[in-house]
């Protein structure tokens, strides 16, 4: 009774927050460049012949760039043991449709997501049949649950995250969200301590797998690795053979990219400070806002990777210029160049972005207070002293004289490195899940 009456008053208010959000939709989409890119499939809107769709494929829905990086981890991890299942690849946004669709991955389908209406998920549902759902830390949309249900498909929920906000939110209407996760058929969560709480919102005992994170196993996915293109790039700026620094600020959000270049300025002048943000649509103001803070910037769509000269660049000189990685998939390779990582998020927004690449890669990690989005990793980080932390700019410039230090560094990286090793093997600990009989 509790399910239906819940979906009725989600059905009611579901239409009244579509209208509200869709100009903010717009305005993204027109940034993103999500117009072309087959937008109707997010009203189920198909234009290809069903002869031509992987009809009972495995599907994954990933809201965003990180989750559609992570499918696709799981996906060539599926492979190996399992060559020839075909894949659907569902994204929220234009950002994660790019991305996923630039991986080329032989047989898969990269679509849209399609809004939690019920006519729209049952068209869906229809045209590609899916054999199995499988949400990566997305949220558990109550029209697709039950849809899925009715069909007869089995759903799961992979590296299942819930932050404290999202955990006191969800605590809050229990009652509410427990007859939505009881839909579940399955739930891999990161850390075995998050079981209490998926059993609390109604998930069953049975259906609870502890496997580790996905994030943080390297997996058959892509670890950071230096691209002779992308050294050519740093040779065009700083000098061949140069010994200068390297630091980078992965996945920054607005109002970030001058106060942490500042920062890094202060604490080493002779840096070369690579900027990556989060939404390379943002590439206009983020060059403004470091511009008006005194740094000459080069953004990384000017420069060819091929002959590395970057337009309207001067020679190297001590005036190094900001270079700004505008490109969409390349933050991974990006930290194997630096020798300092600053993660983005964690000063001046909410949540934090992922230190796992930076790990992997075996550099010295920065953040600042809010890491809410990748706990308990980030605590574990600050208690083993395996990470570095600030909170303004000047505890910033010191903590990365610090992380400068070889020695301290050497010793930050070691026990960062030691830390993710109870997650690996996430990967294919979850595939043996999704394929058990």
């Amino acid at each position: 009774m509790r399910l239906i009456l819940g979906l009725a008053i989600y059905r009611l208010l579901l239409p009244l927050l579509f209208v509200a959000a869709f100009p903010g939709w717009l305005v993204k989409m027109l940034r993103r460049g999500g117009f072309g890119t087959r937008l109707g499939e997010r009203a189920a809107i198909y234009s290809a012949n069903l002869k031509g769709e992987p009809s009972g494929a495995v599907h994954l829905h990933a809201v965003s760039v990180g989750e559609a990086m992570l499918a696709l981890k799981l996906i060539r991890e599926w492979r190996i043991s399992h060559p020839h299942p075909s894949f659907v690849l569902a994204t929220g946004t234009a950002t994660g449709h790019a991305v996923a669709t630039a991986a080329k991955l032989p047989g898969l389908r990269v679509t849209y997501a399609p809004l939690d209406f019920p006519g729209m998920v049952r068209r869906y549902l229809r045209h590609f049949q899916p054999s199995q759902l499988i949400l990566v830390e997305g949220e558990a949309w109550p029209n697709l649950l039950l849809a899925c249900r009715r069909g007869h498909i089995p759903v799961s929920l992979v590296n299942a995250r819930l932050s404290p906000r999202s955990t006191a939110r969800y605590r809050r209407f229990a009652a509410w969200v427990r007859p939505v996760f009881a839909l579940l058929d399955a739930v891999a969560i990161q850390d075995p301590q998050d079981a209490a709480i998926w059993q609390f919102l109604g998930v069953a005992a049975h259906k609870i797998h502890s496997t580790g994170s996905l994030k943080i196993d390297p997996g058959s996915g892509q670890v950071p690795t230096r691209r002779p293109g992308f050294q050519v790039l740093l040779d065009a700026l700083v000098g061949p053979g140069s010994a200068r620094p390297v630091i980078l600020a992965a996945s920054t959000h607005p109002g970030e990219e001058g106060w942490i270049a500042g920062a890094i300025r202060e604490a080493a002048p002779d840096a070369l400070i690579l900027i990556v943000p989060r939404h390379a649509e943002r590439r206009t103001q983020v060059k403004a806002d470091l511009e008006r803070s005194g740094f000459k910037v080069v953004l990384r769509s000017t420069m060819a990777e091929g002959n590395g000269r970057p337009d309207r660049i001067s020679p190297p000189d001590s005036s190094l210029p900001c270079l700004v990685i505008d490109s969409t998939g390349e933050l991974c390779d990006w930290t194997a160049h630096a020798d300092v990582v600053v993660i983005g998020k964690s000063f001046l927004a909410t949540g934090g972005q992922n230190p796992c690449e930076a790990i992997l890669a075996g550099k010295p990690v920065i953040f600042g207070p809010h890491m809410e989005n990748f706990q308990p990793l980030a605590s574990s980080l600050i208690a083993a002293n395996a990470a570095f932390t600030a909170h303004d700019p000047p505890s910033l410039s010191a903590a990365i004289r610090r992380a400068l230090d070889p020695a301290a560094a050497l010793a930050a990286t070691t026990r960062a490195t030691a830390l993710l090793q109870p997650h690996h093997g996430a990967t294919r600990r979850i595939v043996e899940l999704l394929t058990a009989p």
